[in-house]
């Protein structure tokens, strides 16, 4: 396990400033919230003394004295469980103990122990005195520990957590890896004798103003006074103000005079320290302003920052690490997390279900990422106890995470879960589940309190799907999980149905105002029959976001999602960050995925390859979607490409040109269609299009496919083809069998497959030069689905696990992990070359095998496909071969690697397995 040596230190932005000497080695040393900082303040996080307390027999035996020797250690913060707290889940009931010592520097303050989550109920004592006991699972907590510390001498610290299953908790998606125990930072913190319990920062950009808020822990006994000093680009902000006898709340106004606003690509910190009476805390704000606005041009409602339209492109982030659970394992990998989604050109996340780790939304603050914070769901009923979790967890994460420029909305619920009440059975003993009136009712409440407790920001009530609806709502969202080919009919349903005093997407007496529309979660990962298990998500992505440009009514998308979970594999990472490949810059040169999240969109529709024959005329459709303001001249530069991949294998150019396009900010436009020949020959092309701004920088990339049945042959050129089914053939150690009509053939384990190919009798009498077989090959891995049958009925928010390839649609998408197989190729009999297949892939490049899926919601290898092997055939060998009147070449693996072979309707190449003979 890798911990990381260090030195206690307090400073907010450096994290340079060593204030005490003692080294140890500890995870995550940073102090846990930049935003709320003291300077005298002690990480206790590192290995802990435990105890599992299966039987629930800790409080009658007296665990909390101190005085019973602990058998386990726990590397705190890490939930037990995790592969990085070193335990396994053993137990509902956790026993914590270490010593501590307090410094006697801290003398005369106030000394408080917080832990900054801890999952449900967790009870402290110190040397067997009891502190206090704090029940949830998601927000800080802190007890005093100043009456019962000697400072500078050894005490016992100790700490019970009982984390049992209740119906009222606030579980959330704990099924991907429970979160038990403490899973943040756990601290000790000097504060002043009347502290600062909270300091609120409510930017107002159009007066250059900030409003702030402070809190003291308890009334003032007397006058305090209380400075704040604010870091600008410029001379320092300095406002003195005081809390009188017997309050302790106070509000007033400072100004920010020319304000430097945060943005996504200046996300400027405002840095401020606050002192009252003998307390002092760093804090920082960003001076931004979240509001709905119009779609210039349009009556479209967007969400707007600091008064601009923003087009939202969101991943859904569920947060989980697959060795921390909930926790992160370092500080670096909560940066890189913001820096991923930076990366590929999305502009925020949705932290999923979980009230996010402090540091990690710092880091959306420090690097400008946008950011929706979801409070957690319960999975039993909206009985009281819930509701008063809810609540309370609901103000909590508003407190403790207001000062975060980088949230702009609160997401109370999820797809009405933990909101639908039993009311009795269904004729065959079901549960009848009814979200009742009086719970809509309720969940408007939680809007309004939470709009009272935060007017700075955008609140939503519920993030909707499946048959329900929104009541109260400053977002009009919604979920859709669909193939690639079902966006245009949804999207146009969406859009005809948004409108002020609409009802769709509203429960019975609530309605639409004018609200921004948003999708809330989208993607095919469940759009297809049981889900699509783990497949290249890039070709319904690239035909979903071409449907989405074109409905600008929508004000942006949300894709599930940034990383693979235990359940679904259609993050743009996998579970560890590990890389995916979806093929683009393969296709088109310097193309990447952030071509997929342009501001400047061209869309050729969502068909991304269709069929026509060769020669044929056809009209590329393009719209184009410009979601900035930013000025490129009056018009933007257009040009293509057409490339064709024939049925030999070779690539070649066909035509190009280019076209001026007008432009201005915030167009939305179906522009004149594109129109092309197809050239007159079977194979495979691509249209390549590039739009440009002045001086020729790139805006955009995109492209679209052509399958041509039929053509002119190539000239000189005789080619025997045979289907990739019809082998004359085969034997396999472990399985063979054919997809799709036998499209592609697949042989797994060790063996091979045998092809035989009859040379016409014209032949002999032929001049032939040279002679070569072509053929599309790949690995074959043997994945879960073709060993055994998938059982769906699964419940994976309560810890179910499967393999990746367990479901019947599956096909793992390219990534860093190579499956390959080293195989031998003879003919008649001959060894002639050996070649390696590195690995069975699938990704975009896979566009035949896409092309060719049914639409009935069920995938067969989609984006699967191979590699072009080409096998020489000296003269002296196709000389016996023509006299021979034909031969036999075998595909024989050296391993145990497998191999398929792709048919002309299969894969990556538009060819069967051929003999060229020129």
């Amino acid at each position: 396990m890798k911990t990381i040596l260090f030195c206690l230190f307090a400073s907010l932005f450096t994290f340079a400033l060593i204030s005490e000497t003692t080294c140890q080695q500890i995870p995550l040393p940073e102090h846990p919230r930049p935003d709320l900082q003291r300077d005298q303040w002690q990480n206790l996080n590192g290995k802990w003394d435990f105890n599992f307390d299966h039987e629930n027999i800790g409080i009658d035996e007296g665990w909390f004295k101190g005085n019973v020797a602990f058998e386990k250690q726990i590397m705190v913060p890490f939930p037990w469980g995790s592969n990085l707290s070193g335990l396994e889940n053993e137990a509902d009931i956790g026993w914590y103990s270490r010593e501590i010592t307090v410094d006697p520097d801290w003398e005369g303050k106030r000394v408080f122990l917080t832990i900054g989550a801890s999952d449900w109920e967790t009870t402290v004592w110190l040397d067997g005195k009891l502190l206090g006991k704090h029940q949830g699972g998601y927000v800080p907590f802190s007890f005093e520990l100043t009456d019962a510390v000697d400072y500078g001498k050894t005490h016992r610290l100790v700490i019970r957590v009982d984390d049992a299953r209740r119906e009222f908790t606030l579980y959330g998606k704990q099924g991907y890896g429970d979160a038990r125990g403490i899973w943040q930072t756990v601290y000790l913190e000097a504060r002043g004798r009347a502290y600062l319990d909270a300091v609120h920062f409510s930017p107002d950009i159009d007066r250059e103003k900030i409003s702030v808020t402070v809190w003291l822990d308890q009334p003032a006994a007397e006058e305090i006074p209380l400075e704040i000093k604010i870091t600008t680009p410029g001379e320092p902000v300095l406002y003195r103000a005081s809390f009188p006898e017997g309050e302790n709340r106070i509000r007033f106004e400072i100004d920010i005079p020319d304000p430097r606003l945060w943005s996504l690509d200046d996300p400027y910190l405002y840095e401020v320290t606050a002192t009252a009476g003998d307390d002092r805390l760093h804090t920082y704000f960003g001076m931004r302003k979240i509001s709905v606005v119009d779609l210039p041009g349009t009556d479209h409602r967007y969400i707007a920052l600091n008064d601009e339209p923003i087009y939202l492109q969101l991943a859904l982030d569920q947060s989980y690490h697959p060795d921390g659970f909930y926790t992160f394992p370092s500080d670096r990998f909560m940066k890189e997390e913001i820096l991923r989604s930076k990366s590929i050109g999305l502009n925020g996340i949705r932290t999923h279900i979980k009230v996010e780790v402090p540091r990690k939304l710092y880091w959306a603050d420090k690097l400008g990422l946008l950011v929706m914070e979801d409070l957690p769901n319960s999975w039993g009923e909206p009985r009281r106890k819930m509701q008063e979790e809810s609540e309370y967890t609901m103000r909590q994460m508003i407190k403790r995470d207001y000062n975060h420029p980088a949230i702009f909305s609160w997401v109370i619920f999820n797809e009405t879960w933990g909101l639908f009440t039993n009311t009795g059975k269904d004729d065959d003993g079901n549960n009848i589940r009814e979200y009742l009136p009086e719970t809509q009712a309720w969940v408007a409440s939680m809007y309004y309190l939470a709009k009272s407790l935060d007017r700075t920001r955008l609140v939503e009530d519920n993030s909707i799907c499946c048959g329900r609806g929104h009541t109260e709502t400053d977002i009009n969202s919604w979920h859709s999980y669909l193939p690639g080919w079902a966006w245009d009919e949804q999207l146009q349903k969406i859009s005809d149905n948004t409108f002020k005093g609409s009802t769709f997407h509203f429960e019975e007496g609530y309605e639409q105002g004018n609200q921004p529309n948003i999708n809330s979660e989208c993607g095919n990962v469940w759009g297809y029959q049981g889900s699509t298990g783990d497949i290249d998500w890039s070709w319904d992505y690239h035909r979903m976001l071409n449907s989405f440009r074109m409905f600008p009514r929508v004000a942006g998308w949300l894709y599930t999602e940034h990383h693979d979970v235990i359940n679904e594999w259609n993050g743009y990472w996998r579970f560890d960050r590990s890389e995916k490949y979806p093929g683009f810059g393969e296709i088109f040169e310097g193309m990447t995925l952030n071509d997929l999240h342009s501001l400047v969109y061209l869309s050729t529709g969502n068909e991304i390859c269709t069929t026509v024959k060769g020669g044929e005329f056809v009209e590329v459709p393009l719209f184009l979607s410009v979601m900035t303001g930013e000025e490129y001249g009056d018009a933007l530069k257009l040009s293509w490409e057409l490339e064709l991949t024939s049925y030999l294998g070779e690539v070649v150019k066909v035509s190009s040109g280019e076209r001026s396009i007008g432009y201005t900010p915030w167009m939305q436009e179906q522009l004149e269609p594109l129109k092309l020949e197809m050239p007159d020959a079977r194979g495979l092309a691509v249209i390549k299009l590039k739009v440009e701004g002045g001086g020729g920088r790139v805006l955009q990339r995109n492209f679209m496919h052509f399958e041509i049945t039929d053509g002119d042959p190539v000239e000189g050129t005789t080619a025997i083809s045979v289907p990739a089914a019809q082998f004359s053939d085969a034997a396999w150690s472990v399985h063979q069998w054919d997809v799709l009509d036998g499209r592609k053939v697949n042989g797994a384990g060790s063996g091979y497959f045998t092809y035989e190919i009859r040379i016409p009798e014209m032949m002999k009498s032929a001049r032939v030069k040279e002679a070569e077989f072509i053929v599309e090959l790949s690995a074959k891995e043997f994945f879960v689905k073709d060993q055994e049958e998938y059982d769906s009925n699964r419940d994976f928010m309560r810890g179910s696990r499967v393999a990746p390839s367990a479901n019947p649609n599956s096909y793992p998408m390219t990534d860093e992990q190579k499956y390959p197989s080293e195989i031998e190729i003879s003919i008649n009999g001959n060894e002639v070359m050996t070649t390696l297949l590195e690995d069975d892939p699938a990704d975009h490049r896979g566009v035949l095998s896409w092309h060719h899926q049914l639409q009935d919601r069920r995938l067969r290898e989609a984006g699967s496909y191979g590699y072009l092997v080409r096998v020489p055939i000296g003269k002296r060998l196709l000389g016996e071969i023509i006299e021979e009147g034909g031969m036999q070449i075998t595909f024989r693996t050296k391993g145990e690697g497998g191999i398929a072979v792709y048919g002309k309707e299969f894969g990556r190449y538009p060819l069967d397995p051929t003999l060229v003979i020129r």
